[in-house]
This record gives structure tokens, sequence and C-alpha cells, in this order.
């Protein structure tokens, strides 16, 4: 008989409560084995591909790409004994499986009228485990099913076939779609009673749909001039093409949110300081030609970092958070050094775990990693927590500074501008040199502004004369 166990959608982060389906890496009636790649989703926080939990033969994925799934909700079945024999009074269990999986894939105004019984021959006893009515399986249901072994097994709750808007609304011809699909559809903005069906029976499925707004889209968009800008891609129209709606999901919902709850509750302050940096561009000349670093990518970056770690280590109180349920104001002994990221997903801020023990080029190393990683949208949620400190480099955008916003449980953020040749005046005569603009945002109720002044200060000396570094380090 076949032992079913059933996978569950795992809280890839810290204390995430969805994740959306993006491709599935197998399908029903495959073989598996425990870790193989099984299913990659998109949280709020990165891509995670998760892992196959079972070694055996995938009965049925329980939810579609595409699709929202809550953590705990089941998202895959799999047989573990796919050799079992089922004993031969089991034979009517698996038989009423098969039809069950039947009226799955027809949808119930397909199936011809039941015929009338002949009075001389009684019906047999049907098996208690095929019976909806006593098992609670509700199995007329997609996506419901007999489960060996299992007395009751929870309904998949987006599995019903209903005309749109329900009884009420159906008209002589309803249009069948699964509620992941309607929901599809009002997303996209499309009218499921213009979509030609191509599922069993008149169902729509989410390829319809897909085409449909996809078929809409390029008609509406056909007279814009940006109609081949990826941000578009996954929008659509209700106004002929003049503008375009992209719902917002996953990394942008969430930096969404956070940005709005870490301005409204946090006070910002920004200060800003000019510095010539002619000295770190010089150091980041020689590191490049050193062997040591010939290994890693060498950046003022890289300098304006290890800079920041010893503004931190002179002025330990900026690195904090506020507790506002406690009110308690939390010092952190370690500095988990967060570095801003722009990827195809949106801002990411994944942080090097205790940056402050890290010599130069493991520094260099890590940063050149963690940047790495988040560009090809594979940054672990574990990078993604616990931050104490960032930096935001703006520079490469050609943008001289800026007023971050801070990141929610960090009280500064470090914005470093353009490094560009300007005329300064340097040993009393007025020369070409490399400066840059540095800002720091702070939270203004545990840091103050002698406290920030200080710790920004701090990062100009050493960008201006890393060999300050040596004394403070």
């Amino acid at each position: 008989m076949p032992t079913i166990e059933t996978f569950h959608m795992p809280d890839a982060g810290e204390g995430l409560t969805e994740a959306d389906i993006v491709t599935w890496r197998v399908a029903p009636g495959d073989t598996v084995e425990v870790n193989q790649p099984l299913v990659e989703i998109e949280t709020a926080k990165s891509l995670v591909e998760l892992p196959c939990p079972f070694d055996g033969v995938v009965v049925r994925l329980l939810a579609q790409e595409g699709d929202t799934v809550e953590v705990g909700v089941a998202i895959a079945e799999f047989d573990v004994d796919p050799d079992g024999e089922a004993p031969a009074d089991d034979a009517p269990v698996a038989q009423d499986a098969v039809a069950v999986e039947a009226v799955v894939e027809e949808p119930a105004a397909a199936a011809p009228a039941p015929a009338p019984a002949a009075p001389e021959a009684p019906a047999a006893p049907a098996p208690a485990a095929s019976s909806p009515a006593q098992d609670g399986s509700g199995a007329v249901l997609v996506g419901y099913g007999v489960k060996a072994g299992s007395a009751q097994r929870r309904p998949r709750r987006d599995g019903a076939l209903d005309p749109i808007g329900g009884a009420d609304e159906a008209s002589e011809y309803p249009v069948l779609a699964k509620p992941p699909v309607r929901k599809l559809a009002r997303e996209l903005g499309v009218d499921l009673t213009t979509v030609t069906p191509s599922g069993p029976g008149g169902l729509v499925t989410r390829e319809d749909v897909e085409q449909a707004a996809q078929a809409m889209s390029a008609r509406s968009l056909a007279t814009y001039a940006g109609d081949d800008q990826p941000w578009l891609e996954s929008g659509y129209s209700k106004d002929g093409g003049r503008s375009t709606r992209v719902p917002v999901r996953s990394v942008r919902k969430r930096t969404a949110e956070a940005m709005v709850k870490s301005a409204f509750t946090a006070p910002h302050v920004t200060v800003f300081h000019t510095a010539d940096v002619t000295e770190t561009m010089h150091l980041v000349a020689r590191l490049k030609a050193d062997r040591e670093f010939q290994d890693v990518r060498v950046t003022p970056l890289l300098i304006v970092a290890k800079a920041l770690l010893l503004a931190v280590r002179r002025h330990p109180e900026i690195n904090a958070s506020w507790d506002d349920e406690a009110q308690e104001i939390v010092y952190k002994h370690f500095v988990n050094l967060g570095i801003a990221a722009s990827t195809p997903r949106g801002l990411l801020v994944p942080n090097i775990k205790d940056a402050h023990r890290l010599p130069l080029h493991e520094l260099a190393a890590e940063i050149g990693e963690l940047t790495a990683l988040a560009r090809e949208n594979r940054t672990p949620p574990a990078a993604l927590s616990g931050g104490t400190i960032s930096i935001t480099n703006v520079g490469p955008l050609g943008i001289d500074t800026g007023t971050p916003i801070l990141n929610p449980g960090e009280s500064a953020i470090l914005a470093f501008g353009a490094i560009r040749e300007q005329p300064w005046v340097h040993e009393g005569e007025i020369k070409v040199r490399w400066v840059t603009q540095l800002a720091l945002s702070f939270d203004h109720r545990l840091v103050d502004g002698e406290l920030g002044a200080r710790v920004l200060a701090d990062v100009g000396r050493v960008m201006s004369d890393p060999s300050q570094g040596l004394v403070w380090g």
C-alpha cells in the first residue's frame, strides 16, 4: 500500500508567514531523493531553494507556480514506499482514489447522470474510506483525495471549482476556475468571461489567464515607447496603455513596509561631511597591485567599510537599537555590517556577520560574496536579518550624497557618495584632489547630534588618511 507523506511550506526565514512558488524542480511521477532540489520559492527577503525532504515518488503538487502559500500549508505529496504492494482487500480504496482523480480532471458538469440501479441487484457496500460523507475528505473537489492510512485529511483550501462570482452570479454559461486562478485574474485585470478556457470541461487555467493578460498588455502598451522595459513585464493596463499597474509583492513589498515603519517610528537626523580621499584612492591602487589581494575585489567601498568599523570601535554606543516594547536601548557588542545592494528584485541589505573581527582581506572577500549573491538572487535569509549598522553606496550612480532611511532595528546608516576630482586646498595650495561626500543618518532617540558627528568625522579621518586606522586599530 502506498505510504503518503505531505510536505508543508516551511518558514524559510525569521518570522516569515508566506512565500511565492517560483519554480518547481520536480513533477508528479518523478522519483526523488532526500535533499534533491524540490522547489524555488520567493519570500519577502530572498529567493530560496527548498530541498526534498523524502525519498520516493512525487504524487502531486498542491500549489502552482505563482501561488502565494502561507507557512504550514501543504504544497506537495510523496509516496515514500512506491514499491509496496497493496493487499487484496485494499483494492477498492485504490479504485476509489482513481475515481476521485477522475472527478478532479472532469468537472461535474461534464459527467453523465447515474443510471438507476437494477431492482434485483443490490448495490455492493462501498469501502468506508471511499465515502466523502464519512471521511470528510470532500473528494469531489480539486486537490482532495483518499490518503492511505488516514482517517481524515485537511482539504486543500484553494481547490474548489466555482463559477465566477459564486452561485448567485453564475450565468447560463458560468466560468469555471480555481480560486488561485480567479485571484490571478483580478491581479492582472483580466475579465475571465473573455478568456477562452483550455482545461477539461471548460476549466480556465492559469496559462489561459496569463496568455490573456499578455495579449491585453501587448494591445494596451503598443503605443508606449517603453513597452520593452523589464519592470512592466508583470504589469497590466486599465486605461488603454496610458499607465501600467504592477502588483507589489515580495521584496518590494517588504522594503516598502520596512521603510515606512522606520521613517515614521525613528526620528531621523542626517549629518554631512566632505572629505579629501586622495590617500584612499592611492591605497586602493596599491592593494589592487598587491598579490595578497589578487583574489578579491578592492574598491573604495572596502576602505569606507573598514573606516566605519573603526569608528564604531571608538564609539560603540552608535551600534545599538531601540526596543520600543521594553522601552530599552540595546547596545550590541558585535557589528553585523549591512551593505545595500540593488538587485533585479529590489533593494536588499545583506549583512556581514561579526564584521568587526575581520582583517581587511577577509572583509573584502565577504563584501564581494555578499553583493554577488544579492545580484544573483541567492542571498540566504539569515544574511538579511540581524544587521546592526549599514552602508549604502550611491557613488557608482554618480550621486554625491543622500539622506538614507534606517533599516529597522538599526541606529545608523552611512551614505557613501561619488568620488570626484575637484580643486581642494591641500598644504596651503589649491590642488586637484579626489573628494567625496559622506552622510550619516541616525536614530535621534538614542544617538544625539554630537555622537553622530563624531562617528562621521572619524570615518572621514580614516578616508583622508588610511594610516590613522593603524593608530585606532
